[in-house]
Formats: C-alpha cells, structure tokens, sequence
C-alpha cells in the first residue's frame, strides 16, 4: 500500500506548489486603485509616454511601486514628465495606502487637491518645481504620519499655517521659493531636521524653535529679523532718541501710568529753571566769543560769509550712523552745483548734503527732508537694499543704501558725475547721492511698475495676467536698447544685467535698466550673480561688454522660458545654469519644451519670433565672449524678428548708440578678463 500511496502525495505537493506560483503570479491591487492611476494619466495632458495599459501588471508600470505582496500600490514617483495643468482631485486620493507621492519638475497647476491631504498613510509628498498656486491648506494636517513635505519654488501664496504643528513626524520641510507672506509661526516639532523659508515675503520675527537652522533657511525675506539672521533695523526714519518710545514719550520700562508726587514735581521745576539759565549763559558766552572772532579775522569772516552761495555752507550735525543734515538754503547752493564742485569744498560741510548729478538738479529737497520721508523696502541685492521713500512734499524716489563700498570719496564722486550723465529713455541714471565716512546713498527716479522679474515670475498663480508675448518682445528691446547706449555712448559696462533690473514704465517701450557701473565701486569678488554672470569672468572690477551681451542673453532666456536662472537646477541629474539647460534641449530636438508654459496656455501666435528670439538669446550667451554680438547688433536682430512690437525706429533707437566713434570706442573698451 504504501507504493501507491507515494506518487499520489508527490501529485499533491506538485499541484500546491503550482497553485501557490500561480497565487503569486496573479497578485494585483485591487481594481479601483488601477483605475484611478489611469483616471490621473488620462486627465492630465503629459507629454512622455509611459506605457501604462490593462495588458501589463499594474505593479510593473513605470513610476509605480507596489508593496512586498503586489497587493496595493505604496509609491507613485512621476518626476520631470512633462503632466501640465491641475491634479484631478478624486484620483491619487484614492489610493489609500499611498505612502510616497512624487510630482516635482513638472507643470502642475492650481491647489493642492484636498483628498491628497487625507491619505492615511502618506510619509512623503514632493510637489517642487511647479506652478501650484492659492495657499498651503491648513488640512495638511491630517497627514499626521508625514515626515516629508517640500513644496518649492511654486508660486503658493498666503501665510504658512500654524496646523503644521500636527505633524508632529515630519523631518524634512521645504517652502522656498514661494510668495508665502506674513509671520512664521513658531513650528516646535522635536524632530524637524532640514527647515527652509528662503526666497519668499515672510516679514516679523523668527520664533525661537527655528532660530536653530542657518541664515541661509531665512534668506531673501526682506522684512525677517532676528536669530540667525540680524535683528530688524529700519533706515527711514532715524531711531528715537535713547530714553524715548517709538511714540515719542519717555521710555520708563512699563506701559503702566506712575503719578509723580509733589516733591517730584517741585524738584523737575526747579531743575527746569536752572537747566534753562545755565543754558542762556552759554549762549551768552558763545556769542561774545564768536563777536571777537569775527573782529579779529576780518577778511576771512567775508570769504566765510559767502560760502553758502556754493552749496557748502554751514551744516547742522545730525545722529544716526554718522549721517548729518544740511539746511535747504544751503543745498540749493549745492544741487546747481557739480560733483566735482562738492568735492573741491573745504571742511567736513560737504559731507551734510545731497550732490545732486545730471537732471536731478531739478529736484528740492535735501538729506533732513530723506530721513523724514516714509519708506518701505523695495529690495535687498548684492550691493545694497533700496528703499521707497516718500518725502512729506508728496516727491516719490529710490534710495539705494550701499554696502561695503571700497572707493575714496574723490574717486566716487567722479564716477556719480559720469553716471548722472548716462541719459536715455531706457536706462534709469543716478539722480543724487550722498557719501560720508559711514553712508553712502544713491537717489534715482521712482518707476511705480516695477521690475520685469516681478511682472514676469510674481503674476504667475496670483490672479494677475501674465506677462504676454508682446510685452517680454518690447521688454527684451528696451533692455538692449539701453545697454547699446550705454556701451556706445558713454562707454560705461552695465556689470548687473539683470530681470529685476529691467523697470517698467507705462510706455511699454521705455523700460529702463537700473543699477548699471555700480561695480567699480566694490572690491573685487568672484561670486556669481544669480544666473546672469559670464563664464570669464573672474573678477568683478574687471567685467566687460562681451559679458553684459552675456547677461541681456540670459534675460532673453529668461523671458522665453519663463524660469529665473537662479533655480534652473534639474533635481537628482546635477545642475545646469540655465543656458546649458536650454542648449541640452535644443540638442535632443525638443525645441517646443523651451517655452514659458504660460505663453502656450495663453495661446501666443508668434511661434516663429519666439524661435528666432531664441537663436538671438543663444548667440549672447556664446562660451567664447568673440563669438558673442556687440549690443547694437543685438538690438538689430530684435528689431527685425518683431519690429511691429516697437514703435521706435532704428534710427531713433540707435541716438546716441553711434555717440563716439569706433577708434574712440575700442580705445576705452575695458581689458577683457582673462578665460580660466
């Protein structure tokens, strides 16, 4: 019996070990997570292909991961794909043991869906480097096992909530490069170990618990204070005086009111009335002695008396940094006045005023009129932050506060001269400065537009129009317009071409570039400058024209593409500034992916200015600085792709472009740097 027996127990263990392979085989998830995969490819336009289809395992689809059994599908990783416009909501929040979801570099719009913010299981939710929009939903908190959340470089608006709280697992939390506004609220999670808010609006205080990340988490929030950034100091108007409240009255350490006895009383009268004698003494005596003074010099008393007539008359002296005030009679001497003129004065009197260059003559106040006027920050860059300040006549102008400058005052005063001069529509001259051993201000024209980086990155996602073609056309002439002039007519290096540099007026063909030759007055650095720097340079006091070409091609870049050069890096593929990146997808012959997103929803129809735009862009931003066209040359090529977008001729665009001839011209070209 037991021959028989054997060959039906080896069927049986045969026929087992068939059923469970086949067990294993078939194992899937369950049907309604396969459909809402395809629910969320079908709905969404992208632009690779992925192969999903019902003839293949769901688990074995590209960017999708299972779990160990095949049973339910734990990861969703669709990075770089191409999937333009919002998430269908009642899609990936359907898959209820979702524990990583991944969007980033793609072109996703609109909020975040609010059934994402309710998967149970969720650890990790990457969502940068798109164009989501509206406020982070305070119902991220109902994620309370996730320990990942990074949302940069969108364009989320609306204060930071303080739900973040809940999540009291979360380790990693990335914001930057947003448009988030107000306070941060004080997020005190034991095990938060990479923080970072930069590159937002964020103003007020950093609460303690995060005073623990570095500066560089905080950067590029204008109006944030406090460890381990400085502690707030506003420029305009001067501090009180030590001893009084911001209101004025006498500081006492409590807000409660104390009533003063009669003693007290009686002691403030009398020390009052002496106060006051001791004081008419001294005026007294000043005055006698200045009486024999002026009997004793004779001569020079007249030559005195007649100083105010320059612009260097007597000054007050002021407090506040080492700034000091001058009188209105006295600065009208000095507006009518040049540089070189205030310069030459005697004494420390020319340190208390406004030398006011070139068409800033005809403006009418003087420094004690800027420390009173109203001011908010425009922005803080590489050589200083600016300021909006409104004088209390109802004048509205710029002041630039420099930093770290590395010039003597003659030499300073010499080149303010020379930029006052550098008038043109498209190009926004120094109206006045002020130079003193601790200050140094520049005064220019108010635009009330704004900058290009503004209208071209902070519309987007905010409820404003986007910035259309034939804007970014008139904007990318303007700024070469500008440049040739400065080049050709006053042979002076620009050294800061930039986006936020660009203003805007209300002529759309009168934009005008902004902080130009303003790097002599500097030491020299290598640091590059957001994107936009050349690949010679090595020296920033040694820049040339060949490498402002470079800057204005990265700015056309800029505008075609939509994407500031700063944050041009491709996450987990190394990094590429934003020339190699478009010249990567030149190369592969996706041409079409260059173009800002925003122009192809807006349905732009100059698809063929766009392409030739970018040939001109990718000439400028040549590796060999030979190779690259003059500025004139450029403004050319941009005229002749769209002239209707200009109402300037080339003739009227080039006035002063051909300013000085072409032997002056290569005469006083500056020395190119050296290629490393």
């Amino acid at each position: 019996m037991a021959g028989p027996r054997a060959p039906a127990a080896a069927v049986a263990a045969v026929f087992a070990i068939v059923a469970s392979l086949a067990c294993c085989a078939v194992a899937e998830p369950p049907p309604s997570e396969r459909s809402a995969l395809l629910a969320f490819l079908t709905a969404t336009p992208h632009e690779r292909r992925l192969g999903w289809n019902t003839s293949t395992p769901t688990c074995s689809w590209v960017g999708v991961k299972c779990d160990a059994a095949n049973s339910t599908i734990v990861e969703v990783r669709l990075p770089g794909i191409g999937i333009i416009g919002a998430i269908p909501p009642g899609t990936l929040g359907r898959l209820t043991n979702l524990r990583v979801l991944s969007l980033r570099s793609n072109r996703l719009l609109g909020t975040i869906p609010d059934d994402l913010l309710q998967l149970p299981s969720l650890k990790a939710l990457f969502l940068q480097r798109n164009l989501l929009s509206g406020a982070i939903p305070p119902a991220v908190a109902r994620l309370g096992g996730l320990e990942r959340l990074v949302l940069s470089h969108n364009n989320l608006s609306g204060p930071i909530p303080f739900a973040l709280n809940n999540l009291t697992a979360l380790r990693v939390l990335l914001l930057d490069g947003n448009h988030l506004s107000g306070s941060i609220p004080s997020i005190s999670i034991p095990g938060l170990a990479v923080f970072n808010v930069s590159d937002n609006n964020l103003n007020g205080s950093i609460p303690k618990p995060l005073s623990r990340f570095p500066r560089d988490s905080f950067a590029g929030n204008l109006q944030l204070c406090g460890e381990p950034l400085p502690p707030c100091q506003s420029f305009f108007p001067p501090s009180p005086a030590p001893g009084l409240s911001p209101g004025g009255s006498p500081g006492l350490g409590s807000s409660k009111k104390r009533k003063l006895s009669g003693a007290a009383i009686a002691g403030i009268v009398v020390g009052s009335v002496v106060a006051a004698l001791l004081l008419l003494i001294a005026i007294v005596l000043c005055a006698k002695f200045h009486r024999r003074k002026a009997t004793k010099e004779g001569p020079k008393a007249a030559t005195s008396a007649a100083a105010p007539a320059t612009g260097l008359g007597p000054t007050a002296s002021g407090e506040g940094g080492g700034m000091t005030s001058s009188s209105k009679e006295d600065l009208g001497g000095g507006a009518s006045g040049s540089a070189a003129a205030a310069a030459a004065g005697a004494g420390a009197g020319e340190q208390s005023r406004l030398v006011f260059v070139g068409k800033g003559a005809g403006y009418s106040f003087d420094l004690e009129d800027l420390l009173r006027a109203s001011a908010e920050v425009l922005g803080k860059g590489s050589v200083g932050t600016s300021y909006k300040a409104v004088l209390e006549e109802g004048t509205t102008v710029v002041v630039k506060r420099l930093k770290d400058v590395a010039v003597a005052r003659r030499e300073f005063d010499a080149h303010m001269e020379a930029l006052g001069k550098a008038e043109h529509r498209n190009v926004l001259p120094v109206r006045a400065y002020y130079y003193s051993k601790d200050e140094k201000l520049l005064v220019y024209d108010y635009l009330p537009n704004g900058s290009l980086s503004a209208m071209l990155h902070g519309s987007r996602g905010s409820g404003r129009t986007p910035l259309d073609w034939e804007a970014r056309m008139r904007s990318a002439l303007s700024a070469a317009r500008g440049l040739a002039h400065l080049h050709t007519a006053h042979n002076l290096v620009h050294g800061n071409v930039k986006a936020s540099n660009v203003l805007l007026r209300p002529d759309p063909d009168a934009a005008a570039l902004s902080d130009f030759c303003l790097h002599p007055l500097f030491a020299p650095s290598s640091t590059r400058a957001d994107g936009y720097r050349a690949p010679e340079v090595v020296d920033t006091r040694r820049l040339t024209f060949k490498a402002d070409v470079y800057s204005l091609g990265v700015l056309l870049l800029e505008l075609l593409t939509g994407k500031s050069p700063s944050h041009a890096s491709l996450e987990g593929d190394g990094t590429l500034d934003l020339p190699r990146w478009v010249q990567s997808v030149v190369r592969e012959e996706w041409t079409a992916e260059v173009f800002d997103v925003e122009l192809v929803r807006l349905g732009a129809s100059g698809e063929e200015e766009m392409v030739a735009l970018l040939q001109v862009a990718m000439a400028c931003v040549a590796t060999v600085p030979d190779a690259r066209p003059d500025a004139p040359d450029v403004v050319r090529m941009i005229e002749e792709i769209g002239g209707g977008h200009g109402r300037t001729t080339t003739e009227e665009s080039e006035e002063g472009v051909r300013g000085i001839s072409e032997e002056e011209r290569s005469r006083g070209t500056p020395p190119a740097a050296p290629t490393p």
